[in-house]
């Protein structure tokens, strides 16, 4: 029997019911431990960490999304290997971005789930239970809490604010400042927040008006924010103003506003290295 047109938007509803879910069961895992006792490691450098908690969220969030598709593909943070596959229905899973943060016990952290159908985002969820606060994007838009929410109308660089993320190595610190330094010339003020996606939603949700680096991203700490500033009616591009994939080095996210003021100020960074 042949597909229909009302078929497919059943299938798309259902894996964003499924990536909402995922994502809940995954935060509520990760909210459970934080400001506990937690074994920290160190995986390849002094800043980067991960936890049992991490690979605890990380599992929730994969057997919620096996309930429903057991054949399901994930690409996760704790457990990827490879590269992001192209094709096909792909789930990919940050359990705590912003694990510095978790571990410091500041709030700003999120369990990210993305749904991909043969490359393109169809669902996103980042969820920031000790915010309170969760992000739910589909192509028809984007919610904060069940409100819709979208990027900010502003126009003047000297009223944006602009978030330098992704951590720059001790060996690229030069870029780093050269970031800061271009960010606070430029623009109204600066804003760190510590995790990625975290940031993304922010400008997605109209709070902030950009996120720069030039740093090399993965595909869990990127993709369902910057799909969500996208259908928020933002602009996601690469450093030479391309349309972002997950496979681009570097994220210029703007409000659509200016975005040539931050490709320039990503290009400063990328003059340091």
């Amino acid at each position: 029997m042949d597909r229909t047109p009302n078929d497919e938007i059943i299938d798309r509803e259902r894996l964003v019911e499924i990536t909402r879910e995922s994502a809940a069961a995954g935060s509520a895992v990760a909210a459970e431990a934080f400001r506990g006792s937690l074994d920290v490691e160190v995986k390849s450098g002094k800043t980067d960490l991960v936890t049992e908690a991490d690979r605890n969220a990380e599992a929730a969030v994969e057997a919620r999304i096996r309930e429903a598709m057991p054949d399901a593909t994930i690409y996760g943070e704790e457990s990827a290997t490879g590269t992001l596959p192209d094709a096909g229905t792909v789930w990919i899973i940050d359990p705590i971005d912003g694990t510095n943060n978790f571990v410091r016990e500041n709030r700003r952290w999120a369990t990210s789930v993305a749904c991909l159908v043969d490359g393109e985002p169809v669902a996103a969820v980042n969820d920031m239970p000790a915010m309170g606060d969760t992000y739910v994007g589909t192509p028809a838009g984007v919610r904060r809490n069940g409100e819709p929410v979208s990027v900010s109308d502003r126009t003047d660089p000297e009223t944006f604010q602009v978030v330098p993320t992704i951590w720059w190595p001790r060996d690229r610190r030069d870029e780093y400042a050269a970031a800061t330094d271009a960010i606070v010339r430029r623009f109204g003020d600066l804003r760190r927040v510590g995790c990625a996606q975290a940031a993304l939603s922010l400008v997605a949700a109209g709070s902030i008006e950009g996120v720069i680096t030039n740093v090399e991203t993965n595909a869990w700490d990127t993709v369902a924010g910057v799909a969500m500033i996208e259908w928020a009616g933002g602009l996601v591009t690469d450093l030479d103003g391309e349309p972002w994939t997950p496979r681009s080095r570097g994220v210029v996210a703007s409000n659509g506003n200016a975005h040539e003021e931050l490709l320039s100020a990503a290009g400063e960074i990328d003059g340091a290295r």
